[in-house]
């Protein structure tokens, strides 16, 4: 239904339930408490025989030390009795830290939830326990180890209690055993993996540390020491002290990670068909230079193995934001500026290796470098990467540099310039250009609860001779019985970071709301109800008056059960005012201003059962028609060892535009994972889009033979069944890649 825009119909509303919710959040401030004046300790003890780690926990040492089991619950309710005991303790040695943990359970290998053996596994799905250092006490950072009860290997670093680093991978080992009464797990954490300053002397060691227990059949949550519910258990203002750990003095640290490669392309276009080879050697070297500061170097770098992006039909008026999957560039990502944003990121490193867009053919990396300081005060990072010429793209030459400065308990300010380089390309008939960004950015958190951050970023492009603006600010409150928060993003329609991304250009963006969270007690089999409102209005940055967007999605509905299944209910009134040329789907939509209401139903059952299944509603009104989406998904995992996965959704769009025209789309994805272990595994998945008829296969092989070295073997194909010019690319790759610390 077509209509005028009112932008009264929008914000008194949402300013409204914000007061609301503030108000309320007032009144419940007395459930979260502030961290300890005296933080708890953990008492380690030096090994005097050999500690093999096996997951039995049967040497006379793990008898000698000292238990910690004063686990405070979180989840479902926080605080009272903990239903799953958790008992701890930690050995040393000259070269490793022991963590042995003993985690309860009555009903022993029955209530064993994993739902596979891959590494680096989500949190939410399988049984966990895990442990995080502070090893330099700087309260916002840590470096967090954990695992399942089939060993199976998670490692993270986080930073000021939220922002997480999922692709930090270091040396350590775990073994664990499943038994009647629980699982038991054994961790080797080498002293060089812990970047810690040297003792000073006369003065015992002390360092920042956190433990968590994760029981997923009944959705218990337990941490040592005690941390607000609203929080996770990475929050080391809260954290313990751990004592008694007479560590070796710091020492030369390098470890190189070698690669070999063979690769094999076939490509069909048509009546065409051409076949390449390709022999590549390459690696990287990591040198810690002492326990603040990081060298990473990178040669002829690769990235078979990443995972591999699945299709997406775009809808809305906004780019999509892929999220970057290579190891190199996910390391230490969440020091840059923008890093957990997905509107404004002066820093995307998605743009380096790619011939142009976003989505292009990868363009070879010759060589790359990265460093990274931390201390308590400040954070200094550095990075460069030299793309190499392709038959469509110049050689570019990408460099970043960061200064982070810490203040107060967990505030700080920073700023970051990048620079790209292309460089001149006679082939190409291509001149040499320069983009520049400057940002400043901070984070300040007056109390635990509140959090303010903000943004300011500028660029320079030598080639359009034009400076843009972009920014953001947002301030939110999170407690244990609501959140609300009020977030807005300006993006100029100059603002142009050739090695960032922004989800639209010339944008203004206010994004107010919040959500109660009710966790009723006398209806056990509701765990938690969050219903809330949040709000969405957006109009050009170059001109403020002209309105582009606006949305209120209202979820009354939004309830996690017993078992952790999930429903929602939600609404959301939009009003549209197109007036540019806009095709979602090839669908041209008429310049005007339109209004219409979506509702969403969605619903899934408790995800670490051995099947599970899980599907959403999203209809009603779509500009001038209709449009019907239906997502479907579905889990098995019969044993942990076994995963198959199918996912399927469905777009029906019925008098859309200015043809009225009808419109079905399916995108099926299937998937499977099978393991005979941890380090060896298999996994592959199928997609088929019927928008533009492709299809593709990835299949990829891992076997971890030592600590983090691996043997790969991936096969892509690709292909698009067209009747006059068919297209298929297949591509076969072996990698070898070795891990050694000097």
């Amino acid at each position: 239904m077509k209509a005028k825009v009112k932008f009264s119909h929008v914000f008194p509303f949402c300013f409204v339930m914000v007061l609301a919710l503030s108000k309320k959040a007032q009144a419940q401030e007395n459930e979260d408490f502030p961290p300890p004046e005296t933080p708890p300790t953990v008492q380690a003890t030096k090994a005097e025989g050999k500690i093999t780690v096996d997951g039995r926990l049967d040497e006379a040492d793990w008898d000698r030390a000292e238990i910690t089991s004063d686990f405070f619950r979180q989840e479902p309710r926080q605080g009272g009795d903990i239903r799953y005991e958790t008992q701890v303790r930690i050995l040393y040695d000259d070269k490793f830290l022991y963590v042995g943990a003993f985690c309860k359970d009555s009903v022993g290998l029955k209530g064993v939830r994993v739902q596979d053996l891959r590494r680096d596994f989500s949190w939410g799905e399988n049984d966990i326990f895990g442990v995080a250092f502070d090893p330099q006490n700087l309260k916002q950072y840590a470096q967090a180890f954990q695992t399942t009860p089939y060993g199976n290997q998670r490692d993270l670093q986080n930073f000021n209690g939220n922002s997480f680093d999922n692709g930090w991978n270091t040396l350590w080992k775990v073994r664990t055993k499943r038994t009647e009464e629980g699982y038991y797990a054994e961790f080797a954490i080498p002293f060089k993996t812990l970047r810690y300053d040297k003792p000073k002397e006369d003065e015992p060691m002390e360092w920042g540390m956190t433990m968590v227990r994760y029981a997923r059949r009944d959705i218990e949550v337990s941490t040592f020491p005690a941390i607000p519910q609203a929080f996770t258990p990475y929050r080391m203002t809260y954290a313990a002290k751990l004592k008694g750990v007479e560590v070796p003095p710091p020492s030369a640290n390098v470890r190189i990670e070698p690669y070999t490669l063979y690769q094999y392309d076939n490509i069909k276009d048509g009546d065409m068909n051409s076949s390449k080879e390709n022999f590549k050697l390459g690696g990287d070297v990591k040198w810690a230079i002492n326990p603040q500061s990081v060298l990473d170097l990178t040669f002829n770098t690769d990235f078979a193995q990443a995972d591999v992006d699945r299709a997406v039909n775009n809808l809305e008026r906004f780019n999509i934001f892929f999220p970057e999957q290579r190891q190199f560039f996910l390391e230490n990502s969440g020091i840059w500026a923008g890093a957990n944003n997905r509107s404004i990121v002066p820093f995307f490193s998605r743009r380096i290796g790619l011939q142009g867009s976003f989505n292009a053919e990868p363009a070879p990396i010759d060589v790359g470098t990265r460093f990274t300081q931390r201390t308590e005060k400040q954070a200094i990072a550095g990075l460069y990467v030299r793309q190499r010429e392709t038959d469509n793209s110049q050689a570019a030459n990408f460099g970043v540099a960061r200064y982070l400065r810490n203040y107060g308990r967990e505030n700080n300010v920073g700023v970051m310039v990048t620079h790209r380089l292309d460089e001149a390309s006679a082939e190409l008939g291509l001149e040499a250009n320069n983009n520049t960004t400057v940002t400043i950015d901070g984070r300040i958190r007056p109390t635990s609860q509140v959090d303010i951050q903000y943004m300011l970023t500028t660029s320079i492009d030598e080639r359009t001779g034009e400076t843009g603006y972009a920014g953001r600010m947002f301030a939110g409150n999170q407690s244990n019985k609501v959140y609300f928060g009020w977030l807005t993003e300006f993006i100029d329609a100059d603002y142009d970071p050739a090695m960032g991304f922004v989800r639209q250009k010339n944008l203004i963006n206010h994004n107010p709301g919040g959500y109660y969270i009710w966790r009723p007690k006398k209806f056990d089999w509701i765990r938690r109800w969050d219903p809330g409102v949040f709000a969405n209005f957006n109009h050009d940055a170059t001109n403020p008056s002209n309105f582009q967007q606006a949305s209120i999605y209202i979820f009354p509905v939004y309830t996690w059960f017993k078992d952790n299944s999930f429903l929602e209910v939600s609404f959301t009134p939009t009003w549209q005012n197109i007036n540019f040329d806009f095709a979602p789907l090839g669908l041209q939509i008429e310049e005007d201003n339109y209004y219409y209401t979506r509702f969403l139903i969605r619903y899934y059952t408790d995800r670490s059962k051995k099947w599970s299944l899980s599907g959403s509603y999203d209809f009603g009104d779509f500009y001038n028609g209709t449009r019907n989406t239906v997502n479907l998904s579905g889990r098995l995992a019969p044993i942990p060892h076994i995963a198959l996965t199918v996912d399927y959704e469905h777009n029906d769009l019925n008098g859309v535009g200015i043809e009225n025209r009808n419109l079905n789309t399916d995108l099926i994805t299937i998937g499977s994972r099978f393991a005979l272990n941890p380090r060896l595994q298999l996994s592959a998945f199928y997609q088929y889009n019927s928008f533009d008829g492709q299809g593709r296969w990835n299949v990829r092989a891992s076997w971890e033979y030592q600590p983090l070295s691996f043997v790969y073997v991936v096969f892509n194909d690709s292909r698009i069944q067209d009747e006059f010019e068919p297209f298929q690319e297949q591509q076969f790759i072996s990698k070898i890649t070795l891990v050694k610390q000097l």
